[in-house]
């Protein structure tokens, strides 16, 4: 006996619920906020409809995630996860339209932090668990789903946590879905592209340090901590790292050729890619490493010349291009700048094809007929990165067709989050599809 409600006709709310709970993550754990209540939140959805649910705090106070597991049809297949964040970055409310934790439902949008980072993703997974517990559907494999805490700051106070602490939760599960893919770029009129996340770069915010002689700011001075960090940091900041296609740019860019005429050609492939439009953003950062510094200290006093400088840079490195990314940063370096690591998350690259990505492609299609699917690295970085330590080939798959218009990579972490409604709705009916055939 199959209930009335779809998932669909509650993941509009569900989301707006969700951003009304504040979960900021500042990194900092005297400002962070902790994702408890949004936990408590998602638990109680989930045991309502009789979920047997698991909630664990994470690394510290407050960090909590939600776990449950529904049986499959086929217990010696290895199981499907899927995980979501309950964090969100912080967001100032003078800067918005409306308040970013209002949820607001309106103008065709549900408005607020975390409506596409990703708490829609979040919304569509308890509405699409909350269909199959009350309609006793039994998919193919079982699905571990994870609600989880510390994403934004890197997952060390969650998902990183749980995959070395609790690896039962995720007894069994081979392959994992999660955010950043699944979405629609408009070609024509009435032909779209979905865009798989493939694969992701790795994360490594590094720290740079040098030390010099102290001294009055007044007096000649040749070892001076300050100059040496601001003049590795300019070598750094301002070095072009060399272009590397990885196997997922490469499909990329062959099948985006194939569907619109574009060529790339590697002599002029930024180019190239910028004809892309808002999504050359994140494709762009995908053809080469990335170290931009985003943090400097030194100093206490303007007369005074310091002992020691500082400097933090945000490293996106390809996957495979480790070794040869370290040697090019220490001769940027030189020798008086020691580096070491805040956090070093490897890439991830899976390969795509097979049952997996093929119940996706048909799950959209049933939606958007024409549909056709794309694999594509993602410049940043996701939970993914822990649970492919865990041997799962990783997945982005949050579906969403989107308006032509909408720049949808500037809402990712930015002012005036939004996720249309009918998006999400859309979304709802695409994973309930999927997870029913996966």
């Amino acid at each position: 006996m199959t209930s009335d409600i779809a998932a669909e006709d509650e993941v509009v709310e569900l989301a707006s619920e969700l951003i009304r709970i504040d979960t900021t993550n500042t990194a900092d754990p005297d400002t962070t906020v902790g994702e408890r209540e949004a936990a408590e939140y998602v638990a109680a959805k989930l045991t309502e409809v009789g979920f047997e649910v698991e909630v664990v705090e994470s690394g510290g106070p407050r960090r909590d995630n939600v776990i449950c597991r529904l049986k499959g049809a086929d217990p010696e297949r290895g199981a499907l996860l899927v995980h979501g964040h309950l964090d969100v970055v912080p967001a100032d409310p003078s800067e918005w339209s409306v308040h970013p934790f209002s949820g607001a439902v309106q103008d065709g949008y549900v408005w607020g932090r975390g409506a596409v980072d990703m708490k829609d993703m979040v919304a569509m997974t308890i509405a699409v668990a909350r269909r199959f517990k009350r309609d006793g559907v039994v998919p193919p494999r079982d699905i571990v789903f994870a609600f989880l805490a510390d994403e934004e700051a890197g997952g060390r106070l969650g998902a990183q946590w749980l995959a070395a602490n609790r690896p039962d939760l995720f007894e069994g599960c081979t392959e994992a879905v999660g955010e950043v893919g699944g979405f629609s770029l408009t070609l024509a009129e009435d032909r779209r592209v979905y865009l798989i996340e493939a694969a992701e770069k790795g994360i490594a915010w590094m720290r740079l340090q040098a030390r010099g002689r102290p001294g009055h700011g007044s007096f000649l001075h040749d070892d001076n901590a300050v100059t040496k960090v601001a003049e590795a940091v300019a070598r750094l900041g301002n070095h072009k790292f060399p272009l590397v296609l990885t196997d997922t740019v490469r499909a990329f860019l062959e099948q985006m050729a194939e569907l619109t005429g574009l060529e790339f050609p590697e002599d002029d492939l930024e180019g190239a890619i910028a004809k892309l439009g808002p999504l050359s953003r994140i494709v762009g950062a995908t053809i080469r490493d990335t170290a931009n510094p985003t943090m400097l200290s030194a100093g206490y006093k303007a007369n005074v010349i310091p002992s020691s400088a500082e400097a933090v840079v945000d490293c996106r490195v390809l996957p495979g291009r480790e070794e040869a990314f370290l040697r090019e940063v220490d001769e940027l370096l030189g020798p008086d700048v020691t580096r070491e690591w805040v956090t070093n998350l490897p890439a991830v690259e899976t390969p795509f094809g097979g049952p997996l990505t093929d119940a996706m492609a048909a799950a959209l299609r049933t939606e958007d007929p024409g549909a056709v699917t794309v694999p594509y690295m993602l410049s940043g970085g996701t939970d993914a990165k822990s649970f492919q330590d865990l041997g799962m080939n990783c997945y982005g798959f949050a579906p969403l067709r989107l308006p032509p218009d909408l720049d949808f990579a500037s809402l990712f972490h930015g002012i005036d989050e939004r996720v249309p409604v009918d998006s999400l709705k859309f979304g709802a009916r695409v994973l309930d599809t999927f997870l029913r055939s996966c």
